[in-house]
C-alpha cells in the first residue's frame, strides 16, 4: 500500500466515523423536517471502480471475420465463442461484440442509446508510443502495480505520493457556485475510504450500503440520547493535541452528517425499481439512488458517489470469474439507470467505470492473465451521447505498435486526465480550473472527448 502523511491520515481515516450504523429514533434532533419541492440544476457523478484490473480484451471483442480470427488465435483458451458475443450496433454495423454476460449493457448501448464505450484509456503523462515506452520516456510511476495504478486513476497524479483525489478536487471547485448552503458533504462513498473522494478542502461521508448512517448504540430513549449528547460535547473538548483535536472535529461533523442523512432518508418514498439480490454492487447503487432521492432535503445541487466491485485480478480461472462479475455489473447498472429514470434524474446522473488496468492479451498460466495497461471503460446516463465507441481501439497484435512488449499490454491512446476532465466539465468545472485538477491534461490535444452533451 502507498504510505500517507499525517495530514492524509486525518483526512482519510477520521471520516470513517461515519461508516457505522445506528438505529432509528433520532427525530428529536430535527435536522431535516421535510423534503423540499425540488433542487434545480442537480447533477451527480457515480464512479464504479472495478478493483483488480478488469480484462477489457474479453469485455469488448472484434466480431468481424478477420478480427475475430486474430483474437481467437492469440487468446487461445480464453477466447469467447464468436456466437456468444453480443453485437454492438453502430449505424447499422457491428464490428465489436460484448461479453455474453452483458445483455443489459448491450440494451443500454443499442436500444436506449444511453451508454458509450471509451476505448483504450489509461494513465499517461503524455501521448506515448512503443518507442517512448521502451526507452522509458516520461512514463507513469510503477506501471502494472495494483496500489499505485489505483491511486493514479483516482488522483491523476502519476508521479510521487498522491495528496488528493480528482473527485475531491472537482468538489472543491464547484462548491462555491453550486453547493453554497448545502447541508451535506458533496461526496459520499458506499465502498470505504478512498483517495478519489478526498479533496484539498472536501471531506467525504462514508457509509455501508443498506445501513442507516450514523453511530451505533443510541436508541430513542432519554438515557441513550443523553449519552449521545455527552459524546458530542466530549468531541468539542480542547485537548491541546492537534491530531486528537482534528480527529474529534471530523468525528463530530461525521455524527452530525449521519443524523442529517438518516432523517432525510426517512422522508423519501421507497424506490420502486427492483435491484438484483445477492449483488454487492447493486446494493451500493441502490443506496446511491436513495441518497439522490433525498437531494432536496440535503439542499445539494452537485454530488459525487464512489462505488466499487472487486475480484477482477484474474490470474487464474478467468473465464468463470469474469463471467460472474460482469453479470453482476450489467444487472446492477441497468437497475440503477432505471432508478434514475424513476426519480426523474436520468439526464442529470452520469455513471462511469474505472479500473487500474486491463489484462494481457496473451493468456498466462492457469487460464488467467497478467497485469497490463490500457483498457476500455463504460459511461452511462441520459446526458451521454451513447451508441458510440470513443477513442481508438488498439491494434491487437503481439509486439505490434500498441504493445509495450510482446504479450499484449496495450499502450493507452486516451489518458485518464482527458476522461476525467470530460466528466468534470459536464459537472460544471470551468475550463480554467481543469489544469489545477488534472496535471497532465495540457500534454494532450483535447480536454473534452465529446461523449457528454
Amino acid at each position: 500500500m502507498t504510505p500517507h502523511t499525517r495530514r492524509d491520515f486525518v483526512r482519510l481515516a477520521c471520516c470513517s466515523a461515519a461508516t457505522a450504523s445506528m438505529v432509528g429514533g433520532l427525530s428529536k434532533f430535527g435536522l431535516v423536517s421535510a423534503l423540499a419541492q425540488g433542487t434545480p440544476g442537480y447533477q451527480a457523478l457515480v464512479c464504479i471502480f472495478l478493483f483488480g484490473g478488469n480484462d477489457a480484451n474479453n469485455m469488448i471483442v472484434p466480431i468481424d471475420t478477420a478480427g475475430y480470427a486474430n483474437y481467437q488465435s492469440i487468446r487461445a483458451n480464453l477466447a469467447l465463442p464468436q456466437a456468444s458475443l453480443l453485437p454492438l450496433q453502430i449505424g447499422g454495423q457491428a464490428s465489436f461484440g460484448l461479453h455474453p454476460s452483458l445483455p443489459e449493457v448491450q440494451a443500454l448501448f443499442n436500444t436506449n442509446k444511453s451508454l458509450a464505450i471509451l476505448a483504450n484509456v489509461g494513465t499517461l503523462v503524455q501521448p506515448t508510443t512503443r518507442q517512448n515506452y521502451q526507452t522509458y520516456q516520461n512514463l507513469p510511476m510503477n506501471l502494472f502495480s495494483h496500489s499505485d495504478q489505483q491511486n493514479q486513476w483516482q488522483t491523476t497524479q502519476l508521479k510521487g505520493l498522491p495528496n488528493a483525489g480528482w473527485a475531491g478536487k472537482v468538489a472543491d471547485k464547484i462548491a462555491p457556485a453550486f453547493n453554497n448552503g448545502a447541508l451535506f458533504p458533496p461526496i459520499l462513498s458506499v465502498a470505504g475510504n478512498s483517495i478519489f473522494s478526498t479533496g484539498d478542502v472536501t471531506r467525504p461521508f462514508t457509509m455501508s450500503a443498506g445501513s442507516t448512517p450514523g453511530v451505533q448504540g443510541f436508541d430513542s430513549s432519554a438515557a441513550a440520547q443523553a449519552r449521545l449528547l455527552s459524546l458530542q460535547q466530549l468531541l468539542t473538548f480542547d485537548t491541546g493535541i492537534s491530531l486528537v483535536q482534528a480527529a474529534s472535529t471530523v468525528t463530530g461533523q461525521a455524527i452530525q452528517d449521519g443524523l442529517l442523512l438518516a432523517n432525510a432518508l426517512k422522508n423519501i418514498p421507497p424506490i420502486q425499481t427492483v435491484f438484483p439480490a445477492k449483488n454487492g454492487l447493486a446494493s451500493q447503487l441502490k443506496q446511491v439512488a436513495q441518497v439522490i432521492a433525498a437531494r432536496s432535503a440535503l439542499n445539494i445541487n452537485r454530488q459525487i458517489f464512489f462505488c466499487s466491485q472487486g475480484g477482477f485480478d484474474t490470474h487464474s480461472d478467468q473465464l468463470t470469474a469474469q463471467a460472474g462479475l460482469l453479470t453482476q455489473l450489467s444487472q446492477a447498472i441497468s437497475a440503477f439507470y432505471q432508478a434514475t429514470q424513476e426519480l426523474g434524474v436520468a439526464n442529470n446522473v452520469t455513471t462511469f467505470t474505472l479500473s487500474e488496468f486491463s489484462r494481457t492479451f496473451q493468456p498466462g498460466s492457469n487460464a488467467g492473465t497478467d497485469h497490463a495497461w490500457g483498457g476500455h471503460q463504460m459511461v452511462l446516463g441520459g446526458a451521454v451521447k451513447g451508441n458510440s465507441i470513443y477513442g481508438t481501439m488498439p491494434t491487437l497484435a503481439l509486439g505490434g505498435p500498441d504493445d509495450t512488449g510482446s504479450n499484449g499490454r496495450w499502450i493507452p491512446s486516451t489518458s485518464v486526465d482527458q476522461y476525467a476532465a470530460t466528466l468534470a466539465t459536464w459537472f460544471g468545472v470551468a475550463n480554467t480550473d481543469l489544469p489545477g485538477i488534472f496535471p497532465n491534461l495540457a500534454n494532450f490535444g483535447s480536454a473534452n472527448l465529446g461523449f457528454l452533451g
